[in-house]
C-alpha cells in the first residue's frame, strides 16, 4: 500500500508539473518523498520491474535536485541509482541463457549507467569539484563506442561546462571542457554534433585562449578559430580571427590576408563597419582605410552607403587628418545640394561629428576653426527652417563671434536663434552676453529677468529625484560671474537675487547671498544718505532671506551643520555692524539688531553668542521705547511698547542662562531690563506694573539713579503714577542720606522734585496732611543745608520762595496761624543765602 501510494504521488507530481500546478522545486520535493518511500518498501529479493522503477525514480530525483541548484541533495539518489543498476545487472545475469543474452543485458544496463555518470558529472561540477567531474565525463566518454547516440548529449554537456567556467573567468578549465566538447562531437560521424555547433564551440575555445593569455596561447587560439571558420563560415569567426591577430601584434600583411577572406564571402555592412572600427582602433590605419575603400566599393549601391563615408570621416578626424575629412564633408554637402539626400539617421550622425569637432576647437580657443565646422552643419539647414538644434547651433556660433569680438555677426546669429527658439533660456543667455559686452545695463537686466522666469518655469517640470544640477541656476550663476568680470554690479545683483531665492545647493546658495551682501555693502559705503535707503532695504531683504534659507534643510553631505554655523555667524555679524552704523535710522537699526539675533539662533549658545543675543534684544527694545517717545499715533505707540516688552521677555530668558556662565556683578543689564520694562508697562497702563514694582522695593541694592529714573518715567506721558513717583523719590532721598558724603547737588534735585509733587503750585486749599508731609521735606532740606556750604544757592532760594508763598496762600484763605508758620519757615532759609540774602531781607 505504501509503495502504491508513493507511485501515485510520483505520477501526480508529473501530471501537475505538466499542467504548471507545481513548480520545479515543489516537484523535486514530491519526487524526493515518493522515491524515499519506494526505497523503504524494497524487500530482500525485489523483482526486476521494482528495481527498474527504483533506478528511474532515483535518477530523476537526483536530476531534479541538480536542476534547481541543490546538487548536494542529488548525490545520495544517484548513488542509490548506481546500486540499483548493479542489482539489476546481477538479476539479469541470473536469468540469462548464454553469451548473447549477457550482451543484451549489458547494453540495457549501460544506458542507465551512462545517464547516472552524466548526472554525477553535473552534480560534482556544480559543487566545484573539477577532478571528479572530469572522471565522470571520462567514464561517459569511454562508453560512447557502445552508445554512439549519446555523442551529441555528452558534447553539449561539456560545452555547457565550458560556457559556465568561461563566464567565471576560469579559462584553463573552460578550455579543457570546450576541447572535450569538440573532440567528443567529432567521435562518431554517424551522429555528428553539427558543423554550426562545432564552430560555435571552437570560437568560444579560441576566445578562452585569447582572454586567458593571448601571447602564450596565440597559436592555439588561431588554430581554434581557423578550424571554426573551416567548419562553418560565420562573421563572428572572421572577426575573432582579426581580433586575435591584432592583439598578438601581427604584421599588416597577415592582417590584410585575414581581412581579404571577408571580401570573398557575403558579409553585412554592420559587420564590415565593425571590422573597420576594430582595425583603426588598434592603429592599423593603412589596412583600415584600404578595407573601408573596398567596403565602400562593394556597397556603393546600398542606401546605407553614407554610413561608410561617415565612418571614414570619423577615422580621418581621429587620426588628425582634418583636411581630408573636410574634403569628404564638402563632397557630402555638394551631393546634398545636387539631390543626393541623406537618411535622417545618417544626417544626425554627421551633425554630431561636425559639432564635436567644433566643440574641440572651441575648447582649444581656436574660434575661427570652430566656426568653420559649425558652418558645415548650417549648410544642411534650409533658409527659414525652424529647428531647436539650429537655434543651438546659432547660439554656439554667436559665442565664437563674441570671442572674436565680431559683435555684429554675434547679434545676427542670436537673432536667428531667437527666431528658431525664442523661449529658450540659452537664447536669452546669448542675448545677455551681448548686452553685457555692449554695456547695455537695461537690456542685460531685462535678459536676466527673462532667464529667471524661464528657469523657474522649467524647474517646476523637472524631476526632483534626479541628482542633476538645475540648468537655469547654472546659467544665472555664470551670468552673475560675467557681470562681475565686466564690472556691472547692477546686473550681477539681479542675477544673484534670483540665485539666492532658488538655489538648492547650500554652498552655492550662501556663496551667492554673501556676494550679494558684499556688493550692496560696497554701494552703501559709496553712496550719500539720500540714495542709501533703497540699498539698506535690499540688505534687510537679503539678510531676511539668509535667515529663511538657513532654516531650510540641505543634503548633509553637501552642506554640513558646521557649514551652516559658519554662515550664520557671518550673516549675524553683518547685521550687527549695519545696525551699529544706522543710529540715525532707529527703525532700520532695530530691524538689523533683530535680524542679528535671529541669525545667531543658528549658532551654538556659547557665552559670546549669548552676550550678542542679549545685546541685540536690549538694543531693539531701547529703539522701540525711543520711537514710542516720539509724537506718533496712539495705536503705533502701543505697538512699539508691546514689541519692546516682547524683546525684553526674550532677553530676560537669555540673561538667566548667561548669568550662569560667569560673574556679571558690574553688568548693568538687570537695571536696564528693569527700567525698560517699567517704561513700557507704565505707558501701556499694564496691570502687571504693580507686581514689577513690588520686586523693585524688595531689592536691597537698588541704586539712587535707578529710583530717580523710575520717578521721572512714572510721570512721563502717557504714564501718570504720582504715588509710584513719590515712593521712588522718597526711597532715593533715604539712600542719599545714608551716603557717607552726601551729593548735595543730586540731593537738592531729588528734594525739589519731591516737593513739587507733594505741594502742587497754585493750590490754596490744601489738606493739613499734605502740608504736614511737605513741611517734613523742607525740614530735611534745612538739616542738610545747615550741615554743608555746598548746597546750591538757587535751590535754597527756591525752597525759601516755596515756603514763603505757601504761607501767603494760607493767609489769603484766612489761616493765619499756618501762614505764620510757613512764612517763618521761609525766613529760616533766608539766613543760608549768600550774595542774595540782602536782596530778599
Amino acid at each position: 500500500q505504501v509503495e502504491e501510494g508513493a507511485i501515485s504521488l510520483w505520477n501526480w507530481a508529473v501530471t501537475k508539473h505538466t499542467g504548471s500546478v507545481v513548480n520545479d522545486e515543489q516537484r523535486a520535493k514530491l519526487r524526493f518523498v515518493a522515491c524515499r518511500l519506494v526505497c523503504l518498501c524494497e524487500g530482500s529479493d525485489p523483482q526486476e520491474a521494482t528495481i527498474r522503477r527504483q533506478i528511474l525514480m532515483s535518477m530523476k530525483t537526483g536530476k531534479g535536485w541538480i536542476d534547481i541548484g541543490k546538487p548536494d541533495l542529488a548525490d545520495g539518489f544517484l548513488e542509490i541509482a548506481m546500486n540499483s543498476i548493479e542489482k539489476l545487472y546481477a538479476k539479469l545475469l541470473e536469468g540469462s541463457d548464454g553469451e548473447a543474452d549477457i550482451h543484451v543485458h549489458k547494453a540495457d544496463v549501460e544506458k542507465n549507467l551512462f545517464r547516472v555518470f552524466s548526472y554525477q558529472a553535473e552534480s560534482v561540477f556544480a559543487q566545484g569539484d573539477f577532478q571528479k567531474a572530469v572522471m565522470c565525463v571520462q567514464r561517459c566518454k569511454d562508453m560512447l563506442m557502445k552508445l554512439p547516440k549519446e555523442t551529441c548529449y555528452l558534447s553539449i554537456l561539456c560545452y555547457n561546462f565550458g560556457v559556465e567556467t568561461y563566464e567565471l573567468k576560469r579559462y584553463e578549465q573552460s578550455s579543457f571542457w570546450l576541447s572535450q566538447s569538440y573532440d567528443i562531437g567529432k567521435m562518431d560521424m554517424k551522429y555528428p554534433l553539427g558543423k554550426e555547433m562545432q564552430a560555435k564551440v571552437l570560437r568560444l575555445l579560441a576566445t578562452a585562449y585569447f582572454e586567458w593569455d593571448c601571447n602564450l596561447y596565440l597559436d592555439k587560439a588561431l588554430k581554434a578559430v581557423s578550424l571554426a571558420n573551416q567548419e562553418d563560415l560565420h562573421p563572428a569567426g572572421f572577426f575573432l580571427k582579426v581580433k586575435i591577430l591584432l592583439k598578438s601584434g601581427a604584421s599588416d600583411e597577415d592582417i590584410n590576408s585575414a581581412v581579404a577572406e571577408f571580401l570573398h564571402h557575403e558579409m553585412s555592412l554592420d559587420f564590415c563597419l565593425n571590422t573597420a572600427k576594430l582595425l583603426l582602433k588598434h592603429g592599423r590605419e593603412s589596412v583600415g582605410f584600404d578595407f573601408l575603400k573596398s567596403v565602400s566599393e562593394r556597397f556603393k549601391s546600398s542606401p546605407d552607403h553614407e554610413r561608410i563615408t561617415l565612418l571614414h570621416i570619423e577615422f580621418l578626424l581621429q587620426n588628425k587628418r582634418e583636411l581630408l575629412a573636410k574634403q569628404k564633408v564638402e563632397e557630402i554637402i555638394i551631393g546634398y545640394y545636387t539631390g543626393k539626400q541623406l537618411l535622417p539617421e545618417a544626417l544626425n550622425r554627421l551633425h554630431i561629428i561636425l559639432w564635436d569637432m567644433a566643440a574641440k576647437h572651441y575648447e582649444a580657443k581656436n574660434y575661427s576653426e570652430a566656426l568653420h565646422w559649425y558652418n558645415y552643419s548650417v549648410s544642411f539647414y534650409t533658409p527659414g527652417q525652424i529647428d531647436h538644434n539650429l537655434a543651438k547651433l546659432q547660439r554656439n556660433m554667436a559665442s565664437c563671434y563674441l570671442h572674436l569680438k565680431q559683435v555684429d555677426k554675434a547679434k545676427e546669429a542670436v537673432k536667428e536663434a531667437e527666431r528658431c527658439d525664442p523661449n529658450s533660456i540659452f537664447t536669452k543667455f546669448s542675448v545677455y552676453k551681448i548686452a553685457v559686452m555692449e554695456k547695455d545695463t537695461n537690456k542685460a537686466v531685462e535678459a536676466v529677468i527673462e532667464m529667471g522666469k524661464l528657469a523657474e518655469k522649467s524647474s517646476q517640470h523637472e524631476d526632483k529625484l534626479r541628482g542633476e544640477e538645475n540648468t537655469g541656476t547654472n546659467l544665472l550663476s555664470l551670468a552673475a560671474q560675467i557681470a562681475l568680470e565686466n564690472e556691472q554690479q547692477v546686473v550681477a545683483i539681479k542675477a544673484l537675487e534670483y540665485l539666492a531665492e532658488h538655489l538648492q545647493d547650500g554652498r552655492q546658495l550662501f556663496a551667492a547671498l554673501k556676494c550679494l551682501v558684499r556688493l550692496t555693502l560696497s554701494k552703501i559705503m559709496a553712496e550719500n544718505e539720500e540714495k542709501r535707503d533703497e540699498d539698506i532695504n535690499s540688505m534687510l531683504t537679503y539678510l531676511t532671506l539668509a535667515h529663511k534659507r538657513l532654516a531650510e534643510s540641505f543634503a548633509e553631505e553637501k552642506f554640513t551643520g558646521d557649514m551652516k554655523v559658519l554662515e550664520a555667524h557671518w550673516f549675524r555679524k553683518v547685521a550687527w555692524n549695519l545696525a551699529v552704523q544706522l543710529r540715525g535710522c532707529p527703525g532700520k537699526m532695530r530691524d538689523f539688531f533683530l535680524l542679528s539675533f535671529k541669525l545667531s539662533q543658528f549658532c551654538p549658545s556659547d557665552k559670546a553668542v549669548l552676550i550678542a543675543q542679549k545685546t541685540c534684544l536690549l538694543m531693539a527694545a531701547a529703539v522701540d521705547l525711543e520711537m514710542g517717545r516720539q509724537p506718533v499715533p496712539p495705536s503705533e505707540q502701543v505697538e512699539l511698547l508691546s514689541q519692546a516688552l516682547q524683546h525684553l521677555q526674550a532677553c530676560k530668558e537669555i540673561w538667566k542662562v548667561l548669568k550662569l556662565t560667569g560673574d556679571f556683578a558690574k553688568d548693568p543689564t538687570d537695571t536696564l531690563l528693569l527700567l525698560y520694562e517699567f517704561e513700557a508697562r507704565s505707558k501701556l497702563n499694564d496691570p502687571a506694573l504693580h507686581n514689577l514694582m513690588e520686586s523693585v522695593w524688595e531689592q536691597p541694592q537698588i541704586e539712587v539713579k535707578t529710583l530717580e529714573i523710575i520717578a521721572s518715567l512714572a510721570m512721563e506721558s502717557p504714564a501718570r503714577y504720582p504715588v509710584l513717583c513719590k515712593k521712588a523719590l522718597k526711597s532715593a532721598l533715604n539712600l542719599h542720606r545714608k551716603q557717607t558724603v552726601i551729593d548735595v547737588e543730586k540731593f537738592s534735585k531729588c528734594l525739589h522734585s519731591l516737593i513739587n509733587l507733594s505741594l502742587p503750585t497754585g493750590l490754596t486749599d490744601l489738606d493739613a496732611c499734605v502740608l504736614q508731609e511737605a513741611w517734613g521735606y523742607f525740614e530735611d532740606g534745612l538739616s542738610i543745608i545747615s550741615s554743608t556750604d555746598a548746597y546750591p544757592e538757587m535751590e535754597i532760594l527756591w525752597l525759601m520762595t516755596r515756603a514763603w508763598n505757601t504761607g501767603i496762600f494760607q493767609y489769603t484763605v484766612g489761616k493765619c496761624r499756618e501762614a505764620e508758620q510757613w512764612c517763618g519757615l521761609g525766613m529760616r532759609f533766608l539766613n543760608h543765602l549768600g550774595s542774595l540774602k540782602k536782596t530778599y531781607e
